[in-house]
């Protein structure tokens, strides 16, 4: 319980510094609206026009007086209006956001599936040329970056089945089969990179675990390999894995900014990358503070499996 209420400063926290942060970045909504969006087009802008969009935004108002009116909208789970189109952040997140979680679900039982029987097989096998293959992918998967993989899955579709980026995706519960066909190419690029870092992390701790004493009593008892891997060494392996699985998952939730935008997803992050180049203050803040939520929430669960995996820990 105390660690649920510490939920709450650390959300205030980051709340303030995202509201200032927004406040001091380069940049003027006021200045966007009123010039069309070509900021930097050097034509000349009436003082009174900016002052006024100012005013009916709520920009010329202190700020304190800003951040508390943010905050109230917040505590409503509202998020606000957005500064550009009128429309109510809440709405557009709620529209949006299952998407961008049906593919960060994807992306990452995909990395696991791929990652936790690599890692454990280059462990026991190190060394050998399964081993040495595993870790050639792998450091491959960590050295792509995830914009990179991702147009070139696009080039490849484009190139082998005239794909083009569909311009919405349907419910889950609607049509399945084709939001599948839309999302896994996307969770296959992002859920290589992610694969590749657990992959790195299960065969440094499984390589840990297998030098232990106890393990070694095992392998001398004349255990099966199975049982020694699974019963013995795997469970006790899988803390730091958990622990890096987590905060992969978390970033997730935030680092499909590039994919979305690049096979024209409408989920989240491509949301999250038009209100910055915009500065739609409201759009920003409110999807950070969500985001950042989920990551707490994510961290905490990840803790409260450690004390299944291992009995010694508890938490007061």
């Amino acid at each position: 319980m105390r660690r649920f209420l510490l939920l709450i400063p650390t959300l205030l926290g980051i709340s303030v510094v995202i509201f200032l942060v927004m406040r001091v970045v380069p940049g003027d909504v006021a200045l966007l609206i009123v010039t069309g969006g070509g900021e930097g087009s050097g034509g000349v802008v009436r003082q009174e026009s900016l002052n006024a969009v100012r005013k009916e935004l709520g920009l010329d108002k202190p700020l304190h007086l800003q951040y508390v009116a943010w905050m109230g909208d917040v505590l409503r789970l509202n998020g606000g209006a957005s500064l550009w189109s009128g429309r109510s952040v809440a709405d557009e997140v709620k529209r949006r956001f299952p998407v961008t979680l049906e593919l960060a679900l994807m992306t990452f039982l995909i990395s696991l599936l791929i990652s936790l029987p690599t890692g454990v097989l280059s462990a026991l096998r190190q060394d050998t040329w399964s081993d040495y293959m595993f870790r050639v992918v792998s450091i491959g998967g960590i050295a792509m970056p995830t914009f990179w993989s991702g147009t070139l899955v696009v080039l490849f579709l484009v190139q082998t089945f005239d794909w083009i980026p569909p311009l919405g995706t349907p419910s889950i519960l609607e049509d399945p089969k084709t939001l599948f066909s839309q999302l896994i190419w996307p969770a296959m690029a992002l859920g290589y990179y992610q694969a590749a870092v657990i992959s790195r992390m299960t065969r440094s701790a499984m390589l840990e675990v297998l030098r232990q004493d106890y393990v070694r009593t095992a392998w001398a008892k004349g255990l099966r390999e199975r049982v020694v891997v699974v019963r013995h060494a795997l469970k006790n392996a899988m803390l730091p894995v958990i622990t890096l699985s987590g905060i992969q998952f978390g970033h997730l939730l935030g680092g499909t900014v590039i994919m979305e935008s690049i096979l024209v997803i409408p989920g989240i992050g491509s949301y999250l990358l038009h209100a910055l180049l915009t500065r739609d203050y409201p759009v920003i803040q409110s999807i950070i503070v969500l985001l950042a939520a989920i990551f707490v929430l994510v961290n905490m669960a990840v803790d409260l499996l450690y004390g299944w995996l291992d009995p010694r820990i508890r938490y007061d």
